[in-house]
């Protein structure tokens, strides 16, 4: 059986960059060590001869056919940028780095 420490629960903390207090690492140390024990529960479960499912719903999604096709004209497009740039393309503010 998996059993969690609070060490765990502080390292997964750093990693995520995330501030826990006391009460938060006691709570979470309990919950995920109850997850980490119904995962170990699953694994009990004998599976032979059962077939793998990768999608619960048996049918396939419905698709258009992927056919080019006239789209919007470019100024058209840009009409309600707020910021257009002057070569055609919408201007948006720098996000990375």
């Amino acid at each position: 059986m998996t059993t969690l420490k609070r060490t765990d629960v502080e390292r997964i903390a750093a990693l995520a960059h995330l501030d826990l207090t006391e009460s938060e690492t006691e709570l979470f140390t309990r919950q995920l060590g109850d997850i980490l024990s119904y995962f170990d529960r699953l694994q009990q479960i004998d599976t032979t001869g059962v077939p793998a499912t990768t999608h619960p719903v048996a049918s396939a999604p419905v698709m258009r056919a992927d056919e080019p096709r006239p789209s919007m004209p470019r100024d058209e497009a840009l009409a309600n940028a707020p910021d257009p740039g002057g070569d055609g393309l919408f201007r948006v503010p720098k996000v990375i780095g």
